[in-house]
């Protein structure tokens, strides 16, 4: 809808039709988690624009309950169906952006009745009446029901996540704040594994101080049930739930572009130039099921998170308008709140990763003040940097800190500097805003980075 919406802003004569197989369009799928907690009363609320608003104020002929079931690239033509049957539309250029889809591990009983995923409004909707129904029966379990609800003066029946990344600690959050026993199962040794070791340690102790039980080094094999889940099953032990969610990451969905002779890149997602076209020129593809470059790396990689769907959309709008635009390169960089905590994540953390690309990466974190040392109600920001020993270059950070006191808008300005390609000296030269409500005089930032520029 980005695309769309340029593309006719920029040249208001230009027919752009909009195929949607669902109802819903322009949503922010990022704030489900916060719906299902109850923080937003309603999904309409989480909705940009409305389809009507598009059809009558963008002049954009948005067709929902539309599939496209073909692309011909040879006569153009793309085929959808809808109730009535197959219709058939003609383009000059095409942008495919249909998304990804949340991946199904391979675990027994993973489609029995109460296993939820969470990758569209519906699965939003059917989480947040589970949540509303166990309220409303009033399924309340006594206090030593579990290790998760020791301190709680009530807690609904246990429920299960498995997946510590971003959406399994954020429904953590959303599940444990209707009181919810929550059990948390991670395959690796930490959660958030794309973030520091340092932030990933802060959130765990975090999440444990939430009564939220996470097992690490876990790996699931069955969710075991009559019909419906009623326990998860590891090679250790059996945790008996009523709910499971599964948020073990996402796929990119490429079958109908691959079926019209679309190439996928090594990361299996649509391959692209930088102007976001494909091999078969006037087919261009962005958002959840394209790859897109990375900025320190100059490799092709795979990160489906909203800004970069919405920039290169808009980028690819503006080109089909006849004016030729590069969405940009991506850095990677992604937040996160779990309950009283922030974190973000820029750039390149892991040492592999950064070695392969010919780096030599040394890491470093320290915690700092987030505010002025007399200023009341302070905490403390941990910042981790990653640099190139041998040119100083930054390739990448992660912060954490209380919620509200800095983490995630720190980060910003290390994003500047892994895009630029900045050393970690001209990174401790950079000119922060400061006043003590907000900072130190030295920044963590500037701390961190002076660190590991006299360790290097």
């Amino acid at each position: 809808m980005s695309a769309a919406s340029k593309a006719k802003r920029d040249d208001p004569d230009l027919d752009v039709v909009v195929f949607e197989k669902g109802q819903w369009v322009s949503y922010g799928a990022c704030g489900l988690p916060y719906y299902i907690k109850g923080e937003i009363q309603s999904l309409d609320d989480l909705v940009s624009v409305t389809p009507e608003e598009f059809c009558e104020e963008r002049d954009i002929d948005l067709r929902t309950g539309h599939e496209v079931v073909d692309i011909d690239p040879d006569d153009a033509v793309v085929t959808a169906r809808n109730d009535d049957g197959d219709v058939t539309q003609a383009y000059d250029a095409l942008l495919v952006a249909t998304g990804s889809v949340a991946v199904t591990p391979p675990i027994e009983g993973v489609d029995r009745e109460g296993v939820y995923t969470l990758g569209s409004m519906s699965d939003g909707k059917e989480l947040r009446e589970y949540v509303a129904r166990a309220r409303s029966d009033g399924n309340l379990q006594q206090p030593d029901r579990g290790p998760a609800c020791q301190f709680l003066e009530t807690c609904h029946g246990p429920v299960g996540i498995v997946g510590g990344g971003y959406i399994g600690v954020e429904m953590a959050e959303a599940l444990a704040a209707n009181d919810f026993e929550v059990h948390l199962f991670q395959r690796g040794g930490r959660v958030l594994k794309p973030f520091s070791e340092a932030t990933s340690e802060a959130v765990l102790d975090h999440l444990a101080g939430q009564n939220v039980a996470v097992s690490l080094d876990t790996e699931v094999r069955e969710l075991d049930g009559d019909g419906a889940v009623e326990a998860v099953v590891t090679a250790d032990t059996r945790v008996p739930v009523e709910m499971v969610l599964v948020g073990t990451g996402v796929r990119p969905r490429t079958d109908l572009a691959e079926a019209a002779g679309v190439e996928l890149g090594e990361t299996g997602a649509i391959a692209t130039d930088a102007s976001r076209e494909t091999n078969l020129p006037g087919v261009y593809a962005a958002g959840d099921c394209a790859e897109a470059e990375h900025v320190v790396t100059g490799e092709a990689v795979y990160v489906p998170l909203a800004l970069t769907a919405n920039r290169h959309g808009r980028a690819i709008g503006r080109t089909v308008a006849g004016r030729p635009t590069d969405g940009g390169g991506v850095a990677g960089t992604a937040a996160v709140k779990a309950f009283e905590m922030e974190a973000a994540r820029t750039g390149i953390l892991d040492h592999d990763v950064a070695r392969d690309a010919g780096f030599e990466p040394i890491t470093e974190s320290i915690e700092a003040k987030s505010r002025a040392g007399y200023y009341p109600d302070g905490g403390t920001v941990t910042v981790t940097l990653t640099v190139d020993r041998p040119s100083g270059r930054v390739l990448g950070g992660s912060l954490v800190s209380e919620y509200g006191e800095g983490a995630v808008h720190r980060s910003h300005a290390i994003v500047g500097a892994v895009t630029e390609g900045l050393t970690v000296s001209e990174l401790s030269n950079y000119d922060l805003a400061y006043a003590p409500p907000f900072n130190t005089t030295w920044d963590p930032i500037l701390t961190a980075a002076k660190v590991i520029d006299g360790r290097r």
